[in-house]
């Protein structure tokens, strides 16, 4: 029992090492800025360039089921006093915000929110947004934004589903940039915005923010020994318990990468060699 609880104590002691130095580009950190519902608002307000855009409701890590094919769990989904529905996604790898994965995120957002039997034209305005480390469309704007347009006639097909990408790569002396920069920041007091650095203070300078913070690095470390476990079980095979285990490893270390504990850590935290680290983070 001591031995495990030594353990646990050195995770969470790397942990908050990790924690310092999350940005808003980390996945498990944006996703807990945006739990607050100002947070997701103000974001959201640049982004949309309107200071009265409202948000009534944000959801994270917002599960969308198709039972015919591919399901996905994304970052933040948000509607505002009028309807219209949100989807952030932060992307820091550039297969990550491919045109086909925004495209198919729009369509699991129309595939859930009508109910069977409504009208066609009772689907809601929809934005997929994507926030990405680097410029993946490649011509050197800080941002973009995807319309469906009739080709014949130059106009805009009015199906009201939308797609932006944020280049987070061009932090400028503009709103955009300036948030952009607040995206990189890895201490409060160099934000340029508020409310942004309010809720990184409350997630990493207080003992509850902190505590929360470790306790959901550490369910990402035991969903990934727990993953190991069952494909080893199906395997039914004592070599297939073995690449069940590893693979749980690898899903684990690759979790904690995204999050930006460095690879010596990683490399501690699921007992492997750094070599083997690096070969599945290149992979």
């Amino acid at each position: 029992m001591e031995k495990s609880k030594n353990k646990l104590e050195l995770r969470y002691e790397v942990y908050q090492a990790v924690i310092r130095g999350l940005t808003l580009m980390s996945d498990t950190f944006m996703r807990n800025v945006l739990k607050q519902r100002e947070c997701a608002e103000y974001i959201l307000q640049v982004i949309m360039k309107d200071k009265k855009l409202r948000i009534t409701e944000a959801i994270v890590q917002k599960d969308y089921k198709n039972l015919q094919g591919r399901s996905a769990v994304l970052d933040c989904v948000a509607q505002d006093e009028n309807g219209r529905i949100f989807a952030v996604e932060v992307q820091q790898e550039r297969e990550g915000a491919s045109p086909k994965r925004a495209r198919y995120y729009g369509g699991l957002l129309d595939m859930n929110l009508l109910n069977p039997g409504e009208a066609f034209e009772k689907l809601p305005e929809t934005y997929v947004i994507f926030i990405t480390e680097e410029d993946c469309l490649g011509y050197g704007r800080p941002i973009y934004h995807m319309e469906r347009i009739i080709v014949e006639e130059g106009e805009v097909f009015l199906d009201q589903a939308h797609i932006i990408y944020v280049n987070a790569g061009i932090q400028d002396d503009t709103e955009l940039g300036r948030l952009m920069q607040d995206f990189h920041c890895k201490n409060a007091d160099e934000m340029h915005s508020g409310i942004l650095a309010e809720r990184m203070r409350a997630l990493k300078e207080t003992q509850e923010g902190v505590g929360m913070m470790c306790r959901e690095m550490e369910k990402i470390f035991e969903e990934g020994k727990e993953e190991g476990r069952e494909e080893g079980r199906e395997e039914g095979r004592e070599q297939g318990r073995e690449e069940g285990v590893l693979e749980g490893k690898r899903e684990t270390a690759c979790n904690l990468a995204q999050m930006g504990m460095p690879v010596e850590r990683i490399a501690e935290a699921v007992k492997v060699s750094v070599e083997i680290v690096k070969e599945w983070l290149a992979a």
